[in-house]
């Protein structure tokens, strides 16, 4: 095989690669084994028929594609690796010569990792974060931990207040006509959440179960759908049912319930013990963060937009995530508080830019000081993981595809290299 690459513009190259006529035929032979049964030929059964008669009733072409797809893939791994080619995005694929008896050539446009120029990147100077806790979060972190222990229950009398839930049947209308998707029956609100139109939640304090309501807001004027975008709305809203929060008896019974713990002080000694621990993750988190942004700022890369992308689709993906755990999703997000999609990835910009240039420093630096994982490393760390999924070490290692040790190796090559980065830190 035959590579020869051409350096396109700032962090793209195209590789022509060219496979041998040998390799092109078995390409050609698997593709026609794999679609064999699809060709009916006269004089023979369906699929039966031999290649080269097949080849003259179709033509040779009706091959090329899955042979293509056999063949090019592996070409353009074996490429990457034998030239210590770093892509970032899948390649663009063009195909520039095809036919038996020929090799096949075809050329792969792609964006590579681009060159990071570091700055001084030992003995920086920076502050080092403390972890504070103090009684009051404690206090505040039990109460949290009793909200999520109260009871949702109906209460047929009551008057709605704020932090209530109200369920509700309601229909939108603009000038008396009722719009798309502004329906709902038994619908669960949150009064003070915030999930529906300003405005919205508040017409319905001091209402109660049966009451019928009008309630008038104006849709924001970026809203997301043109038909709504400042438009003033009348909703019909029935209410079915208010649910209140009922809450248990705080004592040592209560500790005894919710935990391993006799007595409510020993819980509360062990949810201080926690908050701290989290509190001196959070800081050293901060302070190395601090100590990144330091050496960023005497650190030259151009970074490709494809990678800031890519980024931003993790950060959107993990909100989402976030929110479906508390109730919502991103699309009744960007409804309720009138977020457009290229608002949302504006928002997430800065962010993913600080999070690539920051992992480019991180690589960069572990290549310049050598620092690598080790076999036993590895196993300790898929040990520990294992632990956390309550499996068998050995059990949970026969789940793991080569990506996964991939990634356990990259996590622990981030984390070797900030701790070196650490050490040779001046921490004031």
């Amino acid at each position: 095989m035959n590579v020869k690459i051409e350096n396109i513009e700032k962090n793209v190259i195209q590789m022509e690669i060219e496979v041998d006529a040998a390799k092109f035929e078995e390409g050609m032979q698997k593709s026609f084994l794999k679609n064999a049964s699809k060709f009916t030929v006269q004089g023979f059964r369906k699929g039966k028929a031999p290649r080269h008669i097949v080849e003259r009733a179709y033509g040779e072409a009706v091959l090329y594609e899955d042979a293509i797809n056999i063949i090019c893939p592996e070409a353009y791994e074996q490429a990457v690796t034998e030239n210590n080619i770093d892509p970032v995005d899948r390649p663009e694929i063009d195909i520039k010569q095809i036919g038996s008896g020929q090799s096949l050539i075809f050329t792969a446009k792609v964006t590579v990792k681009p060159e990071v120029e570091l700055g001084e990147y030992k003995g920086i100077e920076v502050k080092k974060v403390e972890a504070n806790v103090t009684d009051e979060d404690v206090e505040n972190e039990f109460k949290a931990v009793v909200e999520k222990s109260a009871r949702i229950v109906s209460d047929e009398n009551r008057v709605i207040e704020n932090g209530d839930i109200a369920v509700i049947d309601f229909e939108g209308f603009i000038d008396g006509v009722a719009f798309k998707n502004g329906k709902a029956e038994n619908y669960s609100l949150k009064i003070g959440s915030g999930q529906f139109i300003p405005g919205f939640e508040e017409q319905l304090i001091g209402k109660k179960t049966g009451d019928e309501v009008d309630v008038n807001v104006t849709f924001p004027e970026n809203y997301g759908k043109e038909e709504l975008d400042g438009k003033a709305a009348l909703f019909k809203v029935k209410i079915k049912d208010v649910k209140i929060k009922e809450y248990p008896e705080i004592d040592d019974e209560f500790a005894q319930d919710i935990s391993e713990f006799d007595t409510l002080a020993e819980y509360k000694e062990d949810l201080k013990k926690k908050l701290i621990e989290r509190a001196e993750a959070n800081a050293k988190n901060e302070t190395e963060m601090a100590l990144l942004e330091k050496i960023a700022e005497n650190t030259k890369v151009d970074i490709p937009e494809v990678m800031i992308n890519q980024q931003i689709d993790v950060l959107v993906r993990d909100f989402d995530m976030r929110l479906r755990y508390q109730g919502l999703d991103i699309n009744r997000y960007m409804s309720a508080y009138g977020v457009t999609q290229t608002a949302l990835i504006e928002q997430f910009k800065p962010r993913a830019e600080k999070d690539v240039l920051n992992q480019l420093i991180i690589d960069k630096i572990a290549e310049i000081e050598k620092i690598e994982v080790s076999e036993e490393e590895i196993d300790e760390e898929i040990g520990k993981l294992a632990g956390n999924y309550k499996q068998d070490k050995e059990d949970f290692k026969k789940h793991l595809k080569d990506d996964d040790i991939e990634y356990i190796k990259k996590d622990l090559t981030v984390i070797k290299t900030i701790k070196f980065l650490m050490d040779n830190a001046k921490l004031v």
